[in-house]
C-alpha cells in the first residue's frame, strides 16, 4: 500500500511517535501532519494514522470529527473562520457572515468556484474584546466592517496577503520560554522575581 505521507513527512514520523510513552498520544500530531501534506485529512489518511498508532480507523475518525482544527475535505487557499461565539454575535457576527458570503457567494462549508476561499463558522477564537472578528489561515482580522471585509478579501486575493491583519496567533511568548532552574513560563515577570 503506498503511503500518503511524503517522503519528507515518512522520515518525521518516528521521531514524533517517539515523544509520547505511549504511541496513541502522537494521534494529534500526526493527524496534523497529515493535515499540513494536503491541507485536509484523507479517510486514507485516517486509516494509516491509526496503523502506525494501533488504533482502528473510527478510533481516528472521530477525533478528526471532534477538532474543527482538521478539515476532511480540500478547502480554498483562504480559510476564512468566522468566530460564532456569543460575544461575537453581540457585536456583529451575523452582519460579518451576511458580508462575506454577499462579496464571495458562497455559505459557511462551501469554496468558492475558483477555489480561493472557504468559509467556515467556528466556535471562540479567544479574541472576544475585538469582534467581531475572523481567522484567514493563521492570521487574525479584528474589529471588521464591511469596509474592512471587502479591503481584506480584494487583497487576499490580488496580492496574497493584506496589511490589516492583526497578526498570526500564537501563544504568549512568557508560556514559551524555560523558567530557570525548570518549568515553563519565562518571561519578564519570572525573569524578575529571583
Amino acid at each position: 500500500m503506498k503511503s500518503v505521507f511524503s517522503e519528507q513527512a515518512r522520515q518525521r514520523i518516528p521521531g514524533i511517535i517517539a515523544r509520547y510513552p505511549e504511541k496513541r498520544a502522537a494521534l494529534l500530531p500526526l493527524l496534523w501532519l497529515a493535515h499540513d501534506e494536503r491541507g485536509y485529512v484523507s479517510e486514507e489518511a485516517m486509516r494509516e494514522v491509526a496503523g502506525l498508532l494501533g488504533l482502528t480507523p473510527p478510533q481516528v475518525f472521530e477525533t478528526v470529527t471532534f477538532y474543527t482544527m482538521y478539515n476532511r475535505r480540500p478547502i480554498g487557499k483562504y480559510h476564512i473562520q468566522v468566530c460564532r461565539s456569543l460575544m461575537c454575535a453581540l457585536v456583529g457576527t451575523a452582519d460579518l457572515l451576511g458580508w462575506i458570503q454577499a462579496k464571495l457567494d458562497i455559505k459557511p462549508g462551501q469554496t468558492t468556484p475558483d477555489s480561493l476561499f472557504t468559509l467556515t463558522q467556528v466556535e471562540c477564537l479567544g479574541s472576544c474584546g475585538t469582534g467581531p472578528m475572523m481567522q484567514v489561515n493563521d492570521d487574525y482580522y479584528e474589529q471588521l466592517t464591511r469596509d474592512k471585509v471587502n479591503r481584506i478579501l480584494d487583497d487576499l486575493k490580488h496580492d496574497g496577503k493584506c496589511p490589516l491583519a492583526t497578526g498570526p496567533f500564537m501563544f504568549p511568548p512568557t508560556l514559551t520560554l524555560p523558567l530557570e532552574g525548570g518549568g515553563m513560563g519565562g518571561g519578564e515577570f519570572a525573569k524578575g522575581q529571583k
